[in-house]
Parts: structure tokens; C-alpha cells; sequence
């Protein structure tokens, strides 16, 4: 009797001690890596620029944004197709600012691979960008180019031998060389101030654990110098928009746990633009952004779509007293490739309304671009204060006309506005007529049509809906997309499809740890909970008692507590998980130079820091998650439900081979044996068992583990320049083993 209760007493210690270990391992990784940028790059001098527009229209401004260019040693068509279409396009359209937000260059092998910095790709840009700034006419200078994670692929310092975007992007050659570029346009005594930012790794890794960007506190200090610049004066005609690389839900927090959504909802951006998703995720890719003082709120973790899911009260958008709290809050919208989908965007502001085209080039060249200017898309571009702004403006001269902006190659004749009623189920026309091209037009052709815009008043959001066409002088005719509209500034409610919820409405910094624990936890339950049952616990979990007394949670704990009868392997796999977590995973190159190798955990890249090769530093939280949590979720999971399944499967088998022989086993009740045998005597089950039907399905499962494993260590390797037996037996070998010895163990009674 003492002798039995020892093992039990080890094994519960044992338990407290490992789940211990878990909970003490710190979760914040951040601070020496950007303690270390800053202390490497130094403050840097914003760039700021004032243009003050001469001409007309007063009340309109327009600028373009092109992103993810990915010009490609392997793909040559995609910089010739932006010099063919880019540069007319511009000398059509005109616009006071030209943005390139990230992606350059694309920087990847052939085989998509591997990751470095190709000087070939960055001359081609070069040239390709003098061609364009050339064609179209324009000023160089309002021409504003960021760096992209593909554009830091494997820097180790900027300002370095591989920082090719110093020497070759428009912004290294105007010297440009602060992380934030803010440029003020003034027209017809409005001002509309856009900041860009580089949020880029200061260290970069090469791919794929560079996804992410890394704002630090002294950038988010300077966008907010930037941002508030004009709110000494009167904020009267004041715009603010913003412009970077990555969208907010691939942004990281700072070391202070600050984000750069706290800085634009601070200051009530009208938009921020990026791109880095490109088109593959969905079309939605647009998210409202409101604040939430709520004590308990989801918004930090993940928003489920496009607007937030509470609502403010009507009471409170039309407190039209002049110490109403104002709403903080702003759009995001991030906007196609050029990489694939050829696609250009025009943003205007019109009397302080936002509103944006997006252009799809991969059928040709854009005769006649349409922008309707407003009344806004309910869609996207209406806010939630438009509303407060409907019921309390004493100024409501914009809502009076119809608005559009038409670009095009030949002179235009005709513009037609009209307004269609969805009431009914069909879009009935209510309106038809003839806008005006705007008297003083120097800078581009502004048309508006006066309306009876009170007769639009309808609690509807998406119940009116406008459209805009345009004639040239050869015929040509183009229409501009249906968009509904809300004249009292409802907005339609939208959902994203799932993929765009992934990519849009999960902040994946502040996800990323929760998500990583609970899988690794769950794990750990898989294995430690069946073994204490098994040891502990006077109930034995059996197939015979499973078929008995039935029940999803006495089967789940009956196949696991079959895993846990192979000793050697149910050790071999708790081992592995902590190897996992106190333990590298692999050692590779994460810079494009010969040197030092990182290693990975799942904290993180430590790394030597460039010019200080006695310090090491944590580097790419969050990014590493794509490497994580792949192998986590779709490897070492399936893989411990795999073998417990074997284990179980040859239990069953035994069973079956012990009827056919006459055999009995002393623990089993009258009852379960007579269940069991009856449930055998049938024909299907005999051929079921006798062929071992489950354990050759089983056997095909783990074909597909381990073809997704392969193409996983694939992936890394190649990235990193790793030897599988060498740089990452970790990871690499592991798993496959266990399988292995799981289909050898489990091959017999």
C-alpha cells in the first residue's frame, strides 16, 4: 500500500512543478530590441514640407497612392507595365501628392523562398521611377516613397551596404532621411496635412519573420508632433490623413504598450492608406476605427467587422453644445497591388470629405477616370460623427450640389449625374441631369449639379444610390461605380468574409500569446490529465467500458489514456513540448551577409546586434508566428491525436483478436464482453476490424502531417540557409520520428 502511493505523489509534484514552470515564463520580449534601435539609428529629423496650391478647383484636393509594386528581377512585366500606365496616367490626373506605399521591390527568389536584397531591382526601380516622374510631368518632389517589410528583407542597418532604398528611392535622394515625412497642402484657406511613416524593423530580418511593422515610442512621438503642428490655430479647415506601409492589425504595440491607433484616434485622422495585404484577402479591407472606453472591451483583441459592433447613441451624435465630447475616430483603408492586380488609387477631399477610386489597370490604359467627391459612400467613407455634422453644422453649403472629379485623356462633353430609389427592391432612376464642369479648373475638371438634398432624408443608410457618366469628344462613354449614400451620414453596416476578418479584424501582436498558450497548454492537457487519471483515479478508461457506459468525454479519455500506455512515446512527446518552450528551435541566417547565425524561439530571433557582437537581443515578435504556429497547429497537434488514435486502434484490434481466438482478459465485465462480441459477430464489423481499416486511414493522415511538415521545414530552411541535421533537428525531426514509431509500436497485438 506505500509503495502505491508514491508514484502517485511523484507524478502530481512532477505536474505542479511543469505547469509552474509554464506560467513563470515572461511574456514580454520586446524591450531590448527596441531599446537597442533606438540606440543604434538615433533620432532622425522629420521631413516636413509646405505646398500651397495656386488654381483651381479651391475646394477640392487629389492625390494618387500606389503600393505594393514588387518589381522583380523574375517578373520584369510589372515595372514595365507601371512605366507603360503609370506615367500617363499621372500627366491625366494631376494630383498634388504621388504616394508609394511599401513594397518596392520584391526581393524574393525565383521559388519564392528565399529573401534578400537584389541591387538589380532597385536600379530598375530607379529608373523606372525617372521615366515616370518624367512622362507625367509632375514635380519629383511630391513624389513620397516608404520602405516595406520586402524592402528590408535581411538589412541589418539602415543606411548599410544592403539599404539600397537610401541610394535609389525617390525619398533617399531628396533626403529624406527622417522615419516621418509630413507634408501640408493648402487650397482655398483649407489646409489638409498627410503624415507618413516608416514603421519598418529597424534590424530587418529576411523573410518569411518579417510581416510585421514595429513602431517604437520615439516614432509614435514624432508622428504626434507632426499630427498636431496646425492645432495651435484654428482647426477650422483642417484635415489630417496618414499614410505607411502596414495595416494596424499587422502593427506591433511599442514598448510602452502604445499603438499607432492610439496616436490617429488622439487626433481623429480623417484616413489612414497603407497596403502590405494586397488584394488576395478579400475587397473589404477596410476597417472604421472608434474609441471604446469600455472597462471590458473585445476591440483591443479583435473587431468582428468593418464598423465596430457598438453603437453610440443617437442622443449623443446630435449634442449639438459646444462642450459635447467629439467622437475620436478614423478610417483605414488599405488598397490593392500593382504586383498582380494593377490597380492605382485617387483620393480626394473635398470641403473636408474624404472619398477614394480605386483603378484596375490590367485591362489597359484609363481613357476617363470618375471620382465622385459627394455625396460620400455610405459603404466606407461616411464617419460617426457624419451624423453629429448633418444635425448641427450651421454651414451646410456642401451638401447642396453633386460632385464629381473626371480625368480624361480628350476633352469631355457630357457629365451625367443620377440617383437611383432601392426601395422597392430595384434601383428606379429619381434623378437625371447634367453637372457642370466648375468654372476655375486649372489643376483639373471639378463638375457639380445643384440637388434638392433634403429630399434624400431617409433612415435608410444604402436606400439611394448615385452614379456618375461621363462622355468624351470621340463618344467614349464611362460610368462610375454605384455607390449608396446617406445624406444624414448613416453608414451601411458591411462583414467581412472570414479571410478579411483574419487579416483586418485580429490584432495578431496582442493575440499572439494568448493564442500560442492555449495551444501548448491544450497539449499539455492532452497528455498530463489521461496519465493522472491513470494513475490516480480508480476508474479505468477501456474500450470495454467506453462501449458500456458510452459518452464523447469517456471516449476522448480512453483513446488518450491508450497514448499514455506507450511509455516511451508519451514521454518522448511531453519532453518535445518543453523542449519547444525553454529550448531554440533552429539556428539560421536572418541577414543577407555571412556572419553569426540567430536562433529562434518562440519569443522571438536572438540576434547579435550590428556593431555590438557581445550583446544579443530579442528581434521579429510577433512575426515569428508564422513559423509557430503553423507547426504548433498543423503538425505537432494532429500528431499527438494521430498516435493516440494508433495506440487506440491497436487496443480495439486486440480486442477483436483476442474473440477470434476464444481468448478472455480477467478485467472485463459479463456485460462488456457480451456488447463487444455481439458488435463483432456482425459481417461489416468483422471486415472493419479484421483489415484494420481505421489504422490504414490513420496511415494516410500521417502521409498529410507529414507532407505539411516537410513543406514547412522546407520553408525555413531554405529561408534561413539552414541543414536540417544541423541548424534545426528541433524542429525538423522530431515529430516524423515519433509518427514513425508510433505506426512500429502499434503494428501488432
Amino acid at each position: 500500500m506505500n509503495n502505491s502511493g508514491k508514484p502517485k505523489m511523484g507524478f502530481l509534484i512532477l505536474l505542479l512543478l511543469l505547469f509552474f514552470l509554464c506560467f513563470s515564463i515572461p511574456s514580454e520580449t520586446k524591450s531590448d530590441y527596441l531599446e537597442t534601435s533606438e540606440n543604434i539609428e538615433g533620432r532622425k529629423v522629420n521631413y516636413r514640407t509646405f505646398i500651397d496650391l495656386k488654381g483651381g478647383p479651391d475646394s477640392v484636393i487629389w492625390v494618387v497612392q500606389l503600393s505594393d509594386l514588387h518589381f522583380s528581377v523574375f517578373h520584369p512585366e510589372r515595372a514595365l507595365d507601371f512605366q507603360r500606365l503609370v506615367g500617363p496616367a499621372l500627366a491625366m490626373i494631376n494630383p498634388s501628392l504621388v504616394l508609394l506605399t511599401g513594397d518596392l521591390t520584391d526581393s524574393k527568389s525565383k521559388d519564392l523562398l528565399t529573401t534578400k536584397q537584389y541591387k538589380e531591382e532597385w536600379v530598375e526601380y530607379h529608373k523606372v521611377m525617372e521615366n515616370v516622374v518624367e512622362r507625367s510631368g509632375l514635380d519629383k518632389n511630391i513624389f513620397y516613397d516608404l520602405r516595406g517589410n520586402h524592402d528590408k528583407y535581411g538589412v541589418p542597418v539602415v543606411g548599410g551596404s544592403l539599404d539600397f532604398f537610401q541610394n535609389y528611392s525617390i525619398s533617399g535622394q531628396l533626403g529624406r532621411s527622417g522615419n516621418v515625412h509630413s507634408i501640408t497642402i493648402q487650397s482655398g484657406g483649407r489646409k489638409h496635412l498627410f503624415v507618413g511613416l516608416d514603421s519598418t524593423m529597424s534590424i530587418g530580418l529576411c523573410g518569411p519573420t518579417n510581416l510585421f511593422g514595429h513602431p517604437t515610442d520615439e516614432l509614435l512621438a514624432d508622428i504626434d508632433i507632426e499630427l498636431s503642428q496646425w492645432d495651435s490655430q484654428s482647426t477650422k479647415g483642417l484635415t489630417k490623413m496618414s499614410f505607411g506601409h502596414f495595416p494596424l492589425s499587422l502593427s506591433a504595440s511599442t514598448e510602452s504598450g502604445k499603438s499607432l491607433k492610439d496616436v490617429f484616434l488622439k487626433h481623429s485622422l480623417s484616413a489612414y492608406v497603407c497596403g502590405h495585404l494586397h488584394t488576395k484577402f478579400g475587397e473589404n479591407l477596410k476597417r472604421h476605427h472608434q474609441s471604446d472606453n469600455r472597462f471590458l472591451s473585445s476591440e483591443k483583441y479583435f473587431q468582428l467587422n468593418i464598423h465596430q459592433t457598438h453603437q453610440r447613441s443617437t442622443t449623443f451624435q446630435k449634442d449639438c453644445s459646444d462642450g459635447a465630447p467629439g467622437i475620436n475616430e478614423f478610417w483605414e483603408w488599405e488598397m490593392g497591388d500593382w504586383r498582380k492586380s494593377r490597380v492605382m488609387r485617387v483620393l480626394a477631399i473635398d470641403a473636408g470629405h474624404v472619398s477614394f477610386v480605386d483603378i484596375d489597370f490590367k485591362t489597359g490604359a484609363k481613357k476617363i477616370i470618375i471620382l465622385p467627391t459627394f455625396p460620400l459612400d455610405s459603404r466606407f467613407m461616411l464617419t460617426a460623427s457624419s451624423l453629429h455634422e448633418y444635425s448641427c453644422s450651421t454651414d451646410q453649403s456642401s451638401f447642396e450640389t453633386v460632385r464629381a472629379l473626371v480625368f480624361s485623356s480628350l476633352p469631355i462633353v457630357s457629365v451625367v449625374a443620377r440617383v437611383f430609389d432601392s426601395r422597392l427592391g430595384n434601383l428606379d432612376m429619381v434623378m437625371e441631369a447634367t453637372m457642370r464642369k466648375h468654372e476655375n479648373s486649372s489643376r483639373g475638371d471639378l463638375y457639380t449639379i445643384p440637388w434638392n438634398w433634403r429630399a434624400f432624408h431617409d433612415p435608410s443608410p444604402d436606400r439611394f444610390w448615385v452614379q456618375i457618366e461621363a462622355t468624351d469628344i470621340m463618344g467614349r462613354s464611362t460610368l462610375s461605380e454605384l455607390r449608396p449614400f446617406s445624406i444624414i451620414g448613416l453608414t451601411t453596416k458591411l462583414s467581412w468574409n472570414w479571410m478579411e476578418f483574419l487579416v483586418m479584424g485580429c490584432q495578431w501582436d496582442v493575440l499572439y500569446f494568448p493564442i500560442l498558450w492555449f495551444i501548448l497548454l491544450f497539449i499539455l492537457s492532452m497528455l498530463l490529465i489521461p496519465k493522472a487519471l491513470f494513475i490516480c483515479s480508480k476508474t479505468q478508461y477501456t474500450y470495454m467500458n467506453f462501449i458500456v457506459q458510452k459518452g464523447f468525454i469517456r471516449g476522448i479519455l480512453w483513446v488518450l489514456a491508450e497514448f499514455c500506455r506507450i511509455s516511451l512515446l508519451w514521454s518522448a512527446m511531453l519532453v518535445y513540448l518543453f523542449y519547444l518552450i525553454f529550448f531554440p528551435w533552429c539556428f539560421g541566417k536572418v541577414f543577407n551577409r555571412s556572419g553569426d547565425r540567430g536562433y529562434l524561439t518562440y519569443k522571438g530571433w536572438i540576434v547579435n546586434i550590428p556593431g555590438e557582437r557581445s550583446r544579443q537581443v530579442y528581434i521579429g515578435h510577433p512575426d515569428i508566428m508564422v513559423v509557430i504556429l503553423p507547426h504548433l497547429f498543423f503538425v505537432v497537434l494532429p500528431a499527438v491525436l494521430v498516435m493516440a488514435a494508433f495506440a487506440a486502434e491497436r487496443a480495439v484490434y486486440r480486442l477483436y483478436f483476442l474473440s477470434l481466438s476464444g481468448k478472455k482478459e480477467d478485467d472485463y465485465t459479463e456485460e462488456s464482453r457480451g456488447s463487444f462480441y455481439g458488435y463483432q459477430g456482425k459481417k461489416g464489423s468483422k471486415v472493419f476490424f479484421g483489415m484494420r481499416l481505421v489504422r490504414k486511414f490513420l496511415m494516410v493522415i500521417c502521409l498529410v502531417i507529414f507532407w505539411t511538415h516537410w513543406k514547412l521545414c522546407r520553408i525555413l530552411t531554405k529561408a534561413y540557409e539552414m541543414n536540417p541535421f544541423l541548424h534545426c533537428p528541433g524542429y525538423c525531426l522530431p515529430i516524423p520520428l515519433f509518427l514513425a514509431y508510433a505506426v512500429y509500436k502499434t503494428r501488432r497485438v
